[in-house]
């Protein structure tokens, strides 16, 4: 790994320099500032850092006790207890929020030497991203079975597919934009020009506005009963 030039015109990969970046307006600027990106990164992997280590509070108090009333046992489908308790939550044999405890670290840890100025080589960057993408497919299938299968949901693992949301984007733009992903020239150039244009940022908000509506559609009223 290496540190970054301090200088104005270090690349932005196929985004451009930061000085010709920093011509465009403030939002196109505060979106495509490295800060902002790694700053988001460290926030949802904390975030997530957070939740796992609640959710393995509550998988422990779980284990001695199947009938513990968690603090997040709100109504029968806001419920952390009952989604706790299924063999969902502990598909390798231990409770998943365990993962997050040794996965979250690392990223913000990424993070963190990133907004340092650190640099990290391209297989690093391409490993991380394997590794995330596995990890979101992972998030996306648990809140798939909570929403058909269990039939409940539980907050701080919403929370923890949120953040997973977000740092999967960001850790793609990064990735995309300093050209990590060895892909074809005309591959690379197409998604260049979709980030450059804030089309991955449209598409993570109406992303995320799917997975409420698809919440509130399933379970209405339900939710505040």
């Amino acid at each position: 790994m290496t540190h970054a030039p301090g200088t104005d015109k270090r690349s932005t990969g196929g985004l451009g320099t930061d000085e010709e970046l920093a011509e465009g307006s403030r939002l196109h600027r505060l979106r495509h500032s490295r800060a902002t990106v790694w700053v988001t990164m460290l926030v949802a992997s904390v975030a997530s850092l957070v939740a796992s280590f609640v959710l393995s509070i509550d998988a422990l108090r779980l284990a001695e006790d199947p009938n513990a009333d968690l603090g997040c046992n709100i109504n029968a489908v806001i419920s952390c207890g009952t989604v706790a308790n299924s063999w969902q939550s502990s598909l390798l044999g231990f409770p998943n929020a365990f993962l997050g405890l040794v996965t979250e670290p690392v990223v913000i840890t990424l993070a963190v030497a990133s907004l340092a100025g650190i640099r990290f080589p391209r297989w690093f960057m391409l490993a991380a991203q394997a590794v995330y993408t596995v990890g979101l497919a992972f998030a996306y299938w648990l809140f798939y079975e909570a929403m058909f299968d269990i039939g409940a949901l539980c907050p701080w693992c919403l929370l923890v597919t949120l953040a997973t949301t977000l740092v999967f984007f960001e850790m793609t733009y990064v990735n995309i934009r300093d050209a990590n992903l060895y892909l074809p020239r005309r591959v690379q150039a197409g998604l260049v020009a979709m980030v450059r244009s804030n089309l991955d940022l449209v598409l993570v908000v109406a992303w995320i506005l799917v997975l409420v509506l698809a919440v509130v559609l399933k379970y209405g009223d339900a939710l505040f009963a």
